[in-house]
């Protein structure tokens, strides 16, 4: 059980695995007006740098759960590093499924919600594991404007442009979901950059370590391809956000 090697070696430098910086991280952070003690369950953790940086500021509980070994490794390895190691847990699990112990304040799923077959899935399983008058956090791709063809739906990495709503569109789907969207935090075309050309370096150094990898010739492709696909397409088309929602 593990995420394909492709992955890893994309973002082997990332400490973040979705479209937001540091300090858009840290601001959602404060928006929250998190207390110390708050109970998180962080479904799709990735490296862990949502828990451990909220753990070291705002004094947060937690536990993560994520499916790739080489990402959990890397936040116990952050949560050592930050000294919150004795406040917040990383499990190697499918976090499809997965459901806290006991209740927690906050349940995130920020940028995965494939895990629970989309928004309205995902928004259930976090559900499951959230007290009464919990938060719930997703992060999740939105259309940043009217998509004029299949061709640039797939390049967004989409099968179709009905994968993803105009950014009122989600907002409205969250309220038909039964929850008040109550803080949002949304990457802009900076954010997209640094996670996005961060990825290329890494491909690249990775291609000189590797040259005869069986994975080489398909690293080289993306390499090739990737960046004016994503200069013409994603840069342009595709949003993305953390959204914050409360039951009503």
């Amino acid at each position: 059980m593990d995420l394909p090697r492709i992955f890893t070696i994309r973002e082997s430098s990332h400490r973040l695995h979705n479209p937001i910086t540091p300090g858009k991280l840290a601001a959602l952070g404060q928006a929250l007006h998190l207390a110390p003690g708050t109970r998180v369950l962080d479904l799709a953790s990735g490296s862990g740098e949502m828990l451990c940086t909220w753990a070291r500021d705002h004094g947060v509980t937690g536990t993560g759960v994520d499916i790739s070994t080489a990402f959990t490794g890397k936040a116990r390895a952050r949560a050592a590093e930050l000294g919150v190691a004795d406040r917040v847990t990383f499990v190697h699990d499918d976090a499809s499924g997965f459901v806290a112990d006991e209740p927690v304040d906050l349940a995130a799923c920020v940028g995965a919600t494939w895990i629970g077959g989309g928004v309205a899935g995902t928004v259930e399983l976090l559900g499951r594991s959230l007290r009464p008058g919990g938060l719930m956090l997703i992060g999740e791709p939105y259309w940043r404007r009217e998509v004029p063809d299949q061709e640039t739906a797939e390049a967004c990495h989409a099968r179709g442009k009905e994968d993803f709503l105009l950014l009122p569109e989600l907002i409205e789907q969250f309220g038909d979901l039964g929850h008040d969207v109550v803080e949002m935090v949304l990457a802009d075309q900076d954010s997209w950059d640094r996670y996005q050309a961060a990825q290329w370096l890494n491909m690249r150094r990775w291609l000189d370590g590797n040259p005869d990898d069986e994975l080489a010739a398909d690293v080289r492709a993306e390499l090739t391809t990737g960046p004016a696909q994503y200069t013409r397409y994603q840069r342009e088309y595709l949003g993305w956000g953390v959204f914050a929602l409360m039951g009503r």
